[in-house]
């Protein structure tokens, strides 16, 4: 567990980076419609939690820096008996206190009461505030029918003289770089996903669905990370399916001398883990399946041997794809290397947190490829050939820990070495 001084570490840093004259409002969102009177898991606005600590729906933080002083408010939905009922227990005013470590905890119904008699004129209770920053994420809802966006639209009609700013590059910012403590988070969500995928090579074997060793990942890892869930849905692909970056309907059974691809990670305190393990059900590979897999893994091993401080994921994207091309050529799968872009066809990496893809800058920017790796930064490392022709699909996915020398493998225990693999396999 993330403890209360960090949340206030991180407010503060953020605070640093804010104008003076200003204040800062981040939403805990609200449930999403999924159809008629049915609503969606919810889902706790990252950036909000990274900030507070705090996970129940309809929270909101407000900060401000005017006047020479910082002021901090945390809003949380009113005891409520008869909501209590149905939907169970929430927090009370001191724990919000205490898990967040602000002091101003406040109703969320007085919320909009705060924003008024900071932003109104007649009233500058903060004195002349001149910028409010808000998170666009293109995702936040925070009432039944809105969104962050209909919010600052609504802000900038009532204040038309107030500037609205993104806060979400600030936070995505602050989030690259893991605490000790969001690490410690990290090595227990792949402490749990190793438990699984040794669950799942256990029990894949020709005549198994697909869905059904899914399903066995997801049950044993909720049992060991009490009941937290999975870091994203489950991809467990064999044969042909594997070729399918996302294969999203795990329904197929598996076939006798196949290869089964899992992309799956297990959560702990928000903080996800993301791995790849490719396996021969049968238990062995055969010649041709083992020159792909050893061209894959030789990939990924090259890539955790070159990542370290200064370089970007970019420079380890430019690596794999002439390490994959050559490696490819030399095996005969293709006749030039440009043809690679037929067998791999996505980056190397990605950041990892508090989300499986943790974001920098905005949801959907892909400046974070030439961001220079830093010690703290987690990243994955995952190349693949996808040979649909070949009906097959091979992907390494490890998760780096960007050291000051180098880079450590946080996922090194689960096995994936060919010898390894085929002795689990042929024990069970």
């Amino acid at each position: 567990m993330i403890p209360s001084g960090e949340f206030e570490n991180r407010r503060r840093k953020l605070i640093d980076a804010m104008d003076e004259d200003s204040i800062l409002v981040s939403f805990g969102g609200v449930p999403k419609v999924s159809s008629a009177d049915e609503e969606a898991p919810f889902e706790i606005n990252r950036n909000f939690l990274y900030l507070s600590g705090i996970s129940q729906e309809g929270s909101v933080l407000l900060l401000a820096k005017t006047m020479g002083e910082t002021k901090e408010f945390l809003f949380i939905l009113p005891f409520d008996e008869s909501k209590e009922k149905w939907y169970g227990k929430r927090l009370s005013v001191e724990e919000a206190r205490e898990r967040s470590g602000i002091h101003n905890v406040l109703m969320s119904e007085s919320f909009e009461g705060k924003i008024n008699g900071i932003l109104n004129p007649a009233f500058q209770e903060f004195g002349d505030v001149r910028k409010l920053y808000l998170d666009r994420d293109r995702e936040i809802k925070i009432a039944e029918a809105t969104s962050t966006h209909e919010y600052e639209k609504t802000l900038l009609t009532v204040f038309p003289n107030i500037e609205v700013a993104d806060l979400y590059p600030l936070v995505t910012t602050l989030r690259l770089i893991k605490s000790d403590n969001e690490i410690k988070e990290l090595r227990s969500a792949i402490s749990s996903t190793k438990l699984g995928i040794a669950a799942v090579m256990a029990k894949a074997k020709p005549g198994v669905k697909e869905y059904e060793l899914a399903d066995e990942f997801l049950h044993v890892i909720n049992d060991d990370n009490g009941y937290e869930g999975l870091s994203f849905y489950t991809i467990m692909a064999s044969g042909v399916h594997a070729a399918c970056l996302h294969y999203p309907t795990p329904m197929d059974t598996v076939k006798p001398n196949s290869l089964l691809l899992m992309d799956l990670g297990a959560k702990k305190n928000f903080y996800c883990a993301d791995v790849s393990r490719t396996i021969p059900v049968s238990g062995r590979f055969t010649p041709e399946q083992a020159k792909v897999y050893s061209i894959v893994l030789g990939c990924n091993k090259m890539i955790a041997a070159m990542a370290r401080p200064g370089l970007t994921i970019e420079d380890l994207q430019n690596a794999a794809v002439e390490y994959l091309a050559s490696e490819c050529l030399a095996a005969g799968f293709i006749s030039k290397k440009e043809e690679i872009i037929r067998y791999y066809f996505h980056s190397i990496s990605h950041f990892i947190g508090l989300d499986t893809h943790d974001p920098y800058l905005s949801p959907l920017d892909r400046q974070y490829k030439k961001v220079p790796l830093a010690p703290g930064m987690v990243i994955s490392d995952e190349p693949g050939l996808y040979m649909k022709e070949r009906g097959l699909g091979v992907r390494v996915e490890d998760d780096l820990l960007i050291t000051k020398g180098g880079c450590e493998v946080l996922t090194a225990a689960i096995p994936k070495e060919k010898a390894d693999l085929e002795r689990i396999l042929t024990r069970r």
